[in-house]
């Protein structure tokens, strides 16, 4: 008997563990297979183009079928994402109450096809019960040639924001399929939190906002709309850049994934924080790479969504590539986003919060850059590699693209690009009263050494994002600069009476008001909005009326129209319009670029 009721409960907390092992996969297998995502296109070749899709199960079978008729097959690669994860402010039917790996798979199909062809296509996924799931079929084409009209979405900052739904949709509604869509940072909130990339409740992720299975409701004087968003991508590919919500700090177990995004510091005190392990500890440890990462910041999640081509320095961070007629670089400029508040409260811009100063564990290190792209740094080497390369200066249209603005009327342009130079101040005991950080406008690394280098070579657009408005400018040599982030909420722009909160008593000044860097702004060509005295503006900044931009290589133009939410049935109106001249006067080319 003794014997019996031992195996009784042996069996029984097998059948436990058993259960909590397998609980999860036995439910999922209860319901039929969906897609995470639908399909959509990557960084095409001249003769293939990439199709990748997600699925919450690794499944036995993964594959394309293309062609007319769909009678050809391609198999996918099939990885797991791993950073993934939700947390308590997820917003999911399910809640998670504390951190939680979220296990996302996925697939990636190299489709081969011919040049200037256009088909169709699905996917599909087979579960490892065999149960199976496919697509809707849309339409697929290898990379375009020079001489192709292309229509191109220019977007930014969506991040899950009220109008962003509204916008995606109102861009199909509008100028149909587009060719492209170059995307200059900030695609979600935070971006280890899964449910923002696909599936957050309240209907504005990022994926479903691009592929028209958005379901979002705004509410504008009382008047609720719903918006779709619009089926871009599953036909057109997209090229992302870095912004700071790409970038996830100190990795945790325990903080929220809100509280973690909010805390990278620089790699340089991770790797002075660094102590190798002893001998006995040293097979448990995490490399050192690995360890500083960890606890300094990281782009892993962004990085194993989206097939990025890596440059010989191997850095799959920025970019070059050919499309039709267009040579796009994308960089790496981007840095942390910190509070502009003065109180002392604030780990800010401008200094650390009073009870932090003598815990340096808390420091935040003021406004910090994630990757230099100061002169001699391996981004400023490609920089200049890539100028020089014959794709880029054969390329009929050259645009540069990142994420922090080298001119803007919006809060993000102050304070300069630069590194933060940490101040300490101290009392005659030797106490530490106060750690400040000053940004040397002189040392602005966009300004000073970025935008001569692309003046000289011939650049016609410099596209950007991070202030949530509309604004352009152009230099006089005839380089344009285009914001056009006001997709769902704009933070406004620091104009007239309006002015950012900035220090008055440090040694460098700060423009509380304007474009800090000199360009005043251009009148917008056709439909300017205006003020109260009816005098047009220059900018858009606003919370119920959402921009979009288009270029057309077909004539070299770049369209900006503006789309009113309050009022669900009015007309898109095109506000602005001008053109990327292919021979510009006044290269720049005798300009200086400073050294640092």
């Amino acid at each position: 008997m003794p014997q019996l009721r031992w195996h009784f409960f042996v069996s029984l907390a097998l059948a436990l563990l058993l259960n909590l092992w397998l609980g999860p996969a036995i439910a999922t297998m209860t319901h039929p297979p969906q897609l995470l995502t639908d399909p959509f296109l990557q960084f095409p070749s001249s003769h293939s183009v990439r199709v990748v899709w997600f699925t919450e199960f690794a499944g036995i079978r993964h594959q394309v079928t293309y062609g007319q008729p769909l009678n050809q097959t391609a198999s996918a690669t099939t990885t797991q994402l791993s950073r993934t994860r939700e947390d308590a402010d997820s917003k999911l039917s399910s809640s998670y109450p504390a951190v939680t790996d979220r296990r996302i798979w996925r697939h990636e199909a190299e489709v081969t096809l011919p040049a200037q062809t256009r088909l169709p296509y699905r996917v599909t996924s087979v579960r490892e019960d065999g149960a199976t799931v496919t697509s809707a079929i849309y339409t697929l084409a290898a990379k375009p040639a020079p001489g192709q009209p292309l229509k191109i979405l220019l977007t930014s900052d969506h991040q899950l924001k009220p109008m962003a739904a509204a916008n995606l949709q109102k861009v199909v509604e509008t100028v149909g399929q587009v060719d492209g869509v170059f995307f200059a940072g900030d695609l979600v909130n935070v971006p280890d939190r899964a449910s923002e990339w696909f599936d957050d409740r309240q209907g504005g992720a990022f994926f479903p906002v691009l592929q028209g299975r958005a379901n979002y409701e705004l509410e504008k004087n009382g008047v609720k709309t719903r918006y779709q968003g619009g089926a871009v991508i599953q036909h057109a590919p997209l090229y992302p850049a870095i912004g700071n919500h790409e970038v996830m700090g100190r990795f945790s177990s325990e903080a929220s994934l809100n509280s973690q995004f909010g805390d990278p510091i620089p790699r340089q005190v991770a790797q002075a924080l660094y102590q190798p392990p002893s001998d006995s500890a040293a097979s448990t440890s995490p490399a050192p790479t690995t360890w500083i990462k960890n606890h300094s910041f990281n782009t892993d999640t962004y990085e194993e969504i989206f097939s990025l081509p890596p440059t010989p320095q191997g850095k799959a961070t920025y970019y070059a590539e050919s499309f039709g007629d267009v040579r796009l670089v994308v960089l790496y400029i981007t840095n942390v986003w910190r509070s502009p508040y003065l109180d002392d409260r604030t780990r800010g811009k401008y200094r650390e919060a009073a009870a932090d100063l003598e815990n340096p564990a808390n420091w935040g290190y003021g406004q910090h850059i994630f990757e230099s792209i100061a002169p001699g740094s391996p981004q400023y080497v490609w920089l200049e590699q890539e100028l020089q390369s014959s794709a880029f200066q054969q390329a009929k249209y050259k645009i540069v693209m990142f994420h922090h603005p080298p001119h803007s009327l919006g809060e993000n342009i102050v304070p300069a690009y630069t590194d933060p130079v940490q101040k300490i101040e101290t009392d005659i005991s030797g106490q530490v009263t106060a750690i400040k950080y000053e940004y040397p406008q002189s040392q602005d690394y966009i300004t000073q050494a970025i935008v001569p280098l692309l003046e000289q070579a011939g650049v016609q657009l410099v596209f950007y994002g991070h202030s949530h408005l509309w604004n352009r400018f152009t230099s006089p040599t005839g380089m344009h600069f285009l914001e056009t982030s006001n997709v769902g909420n704009s933070y406004g722009a620091y104009v007239g009476t309006r002015q950012r909160q900035v220090p008055t008593t440090y040694q460098e000044s700060y423009a509380a008001t304007g474009n800090p860097n000199g360009l005043a702004p251009v009148i917008p060509t056709i439909a300017p909005l205006q003020d109260a005295s009816g005098q047009p503006l220059a900018f858009i900044a606003s919370n119920e009326i959402t921009v979009f931009s288009i270029l057309d290589t077909g004539n070299g133009s770049i369209s900006s129209y503006r789309f009113d939410t309050t009022k669900p049935a009015s007309p898109v109106v095109k506000f602005d319009q001008f053109t990327l001249q292919t021979e510009r006067s006044g290269s720049g080319k005798n300009r200086e670029i400073k050294s640092f």
